[in-house]
């Protein structure tokens, strides 16, 4: 019926060209209907091997160029070859096509680029627990709101609260969709209608234009800015409390620089002072964690820069109400926002009505519990962020060197060599940290870096590099050693082009 419809359809199309009178339509004649090219030999192997909509869709494009190389040639087209004879379509093309049209959109890539949370990417890799109990509660179903022991409705909320509470030391917790929603929650349950105060040094604005300003105009909250950009203190905060201009602060804010940093000539409250300063004014004390490392990373042998890195932990200890954090980025896990804190500072974003709007799926919750896991038994060097931030240089040495020979190997009309150069942590974290690593670089006699680039990115899977200094980087750090032979694939399918 499908084909009979297209047949009907494309036929009227063509009777409509036929009586066209000029020469470029009249050379429209030429052009085969999609039904007779369905049925030719080599179509219908493709549609053995493919399913029927995208075959026909490629056919349907494919006549589609015809036409309009049939229109642009004008008279002369009419002339061609004999008069009747059909115009006969590229049937490679077709099959190209047709793979294109069911090569998956979103697939896994090589990332080379040295960029450890890479936001392009997809930030953090999962830990293989985590991917795991991912297959293994997506293979049917789960107690996600569903209490096997009472047998009744639960809370989805439940799964990993008591996980949260107990590694981050604070009273309860509460998992959303990610850290703007996160913030978003807590500022309406909180603030909704009211003030919150926030250093002008702290309005930060992240990757794809998000502002935290835009984020608490959205809650509803009025924002009230003091300070200077690189200095504020605890006397603004507490001028802004005595005159704020009408509105009532019902908290103060802090908000940590994760993705750049201002030195100098600088001033900030802590965190501790400004939780200090709101239990005397009966406020609440926020924090955007943002990056949210869970453990100190210099105990990775991580140098993290002039500008220390909170974890979660020492902020609940300095007696912040209520902390905001990323999944994905320096903890290591799934996209997700996690708010922790007291009590009585997570129960209104427990019972807020958006809450249903931003709660994460049952994946999420699966990957991020088996995460916090590995917290828990000692074992977060599983976690491949942390894994990669702490390689030692010597085994990323070891690793170039060892890319260099597979590439070679593989492609020996191309130079290679392994050059040591600095990485990112990236993701919006730890901006003043750029650790030494080590690269494969690639040139080529008669292709550019670019075109270099470029034909990796088309592979399957595709390579992510970079260029600096007009040469193309392989960038080890973000690469399992299983990952080196694709690599030096890549490089063999260009050579051979």
């Amino acid at each position: 019926m499908f084909a009979a419809r297209e047949r009907e359809r494309y036929t009227e199309e063509v009777d409509a060209d036929v009586e066209a009178p000029d020469a470029g339509h009249r050379a429209l004649r030429r052009l085969p209907k999609v039904d007779e090219v369905l049925d030719s030999p080599v179509v219908r192997g493709l549609l053995e091997r493919a399913p029927r909509w995208a075959v026909v869709s490629a056919v349907r494009g494919e006549i589609e160029r015809l036409r309009a190389r049939v229109m642009a040639a004008g008279a002369q087209a009419a002339d061609e070859g004999e008069p009747e004879a059909k115009l006969e379509i590229d049937a490679a093309q077709v099959a190209n096509e047709v793979q294109a049209l069911l090569r998956p959109s979103l697939k896994r890539v090589l990332n080379a680029t040295g960029v450890v949370l890479h936001t392009n990417l997809g930030r953090a890799p999962l830990a293989r627990a985590a991917i795991d109990r991912i297959i293994e509660t997506a293979r049917g179903y789960a107690n996600l709101e569903y209490s096997l022991d009472a047998r009744k409705r639960g809370s989805r909320h439940d799964h990993v609260r008591r996980l949260l509470s107990t590694l981050t030391g604070a009273e309860d917790a509460l998992v959303v969709n990610n850290c703007a929603a996160a913030v978003l929650l807590a500022l309406a349950a909180h603030a909704a209608g009211k003030g919150a105060v926030v250093s002008r040094g702290e309005l930060v604005e992240i990757g794809g234009s998000f502002r935290v300003p835009d984020v608490m105009r959205a809650s509803g909250v009025k924002l009230i800015e003091v300070g200077t950009t690189n200095r504020t203190h605890r006397r603004d905060y507490e001028q802004a409390l005595a005159s704020s201009g009408g509105t009532e602060p019902a908290l103060l804010l802090k908000v940590h620089r994760s993705n750049f940093a201002i030195v100098g000539f600088t001033t900030e409250v802590p965190a501790s002072e400004l939780a200090g300063l709101a239990r005397e004014r009966g406020l609440l004390s926020m924090v955007d964690l943002g990056s949210g490392a869970m453990i100190d990373l210099r105990t990775l042998g991580l140098d993290t820069g002039a500008i220390e890195e909170p974890h979660v932990g020492a902020v609940i200890a300095a007696g912040v109400d209520l902390v905001t954090f990323s999944g994905d980025k320096l903890f290591g896990g799934p996209q997700a926002g996690l708010l922790v804190g007291k009590k009585s500072a997570i129960a209104p974003c427990r019972s807020h009505p958006l809450l249903r709007a931003l709660r994460p799926s049952k994946l999420v919750l699966a990957a991020l519990e088996a995460s916090l896991e590995l917290y828990r038994d000692g074992r977060s060097a599983e976690l491949p962020t942390l894994a990669m931030l702490s390689t030692p240089e010597p085994t990323l040495e070891a690793r170039a060197r060892r890319l260099r020979e597979l590439c070679e190997k593989a492609s020996p009309e191309l130079s290679f060599d392994a050059a040591r150069v600095r990485s990112a942590v990236g993701g919006g974290a730890l901006p003043l940290c750029e650790p030494w690593s080590w690269a494969v670089t690639a040139m080529s006699a008669r292709r550019s870096p670019d075109e270099l680039d470029a034909q990796l990115r088309s592979g399957e899977p595709p390579v992510v590099a970079r260029i600096a200094d007009a040469r193309l980087l392989l960038d080890v750090r973000t690469l399992n050693d299983d990952d080196l032979p694709a690599v030096a694939r890549a490089f063999a399918k260009e050579s051979s082009l």
